[in-house]
């Protein structure tokens, strides 16, 4: 009976079904929590590019075709799933020159290519993760 009262009285005061699910109608405040993280420094210029938000159906030769309007590319591919062998979202290009490699993040970034929107800068290198404890020369590896 109360929750049929409460609903009567916040369609009438907001008008609408709709306003039994508005956020308007609740107390409720949410806060997003803020990243506690910063965020990682930008790359360095280089030849080798980092291109994501590619479309499963993106083929490397695809992707050569894109960017091979803004200057001469060593190599383009698109990172794959060992399985299914569709793309990961994301792949390399290798141009020849920097100010190639600038030419096509200004010429591809925020573009379409394949129906998708994607996203060019400078790659930058991989870090290996650090290795782990070595445990073997301690007994059944305890102190």
């Amino acid at each position: 009976m109360g929750l049929r009262v409460a609903a009567r009285a916040a369609v009438g005061r907001l008008g609408g079904v709709g306003a039994l699910f508005s956020s308007v109608s609740s107390s409720f405040t949410f806060n997003l929590p803020q990243s506690q993280t910063p965020p990682p420094p930008k790359a360095d210029p280089s030849d080798n590019l980092f291109v994501s938000g590619l479309s499963k159906r993106t083929t490397s030769e695809g992707l050569h075709e894109a960017f091979a309007k803004f200057g001469e590319i060593v190599h383009a591919r698109v990172v794959t799933d060992r399985v299914s062998g569709y793309s990961k979202g994301f792949g390399f290009v290798k141009y020849k020159t920097i100010e190639e490699a600038e030419a096509g993040i200004k010429g591809m970034d925020g573009q379409f290519l394949d129906g998708w929107v994607i996203f060019a800068e400078y790659a930058r290198p991989r870090q290996f993760p650090p290795p782990l404890e070595n445990n073997r020369n301690t007994p059944y590896g305890r102190q």
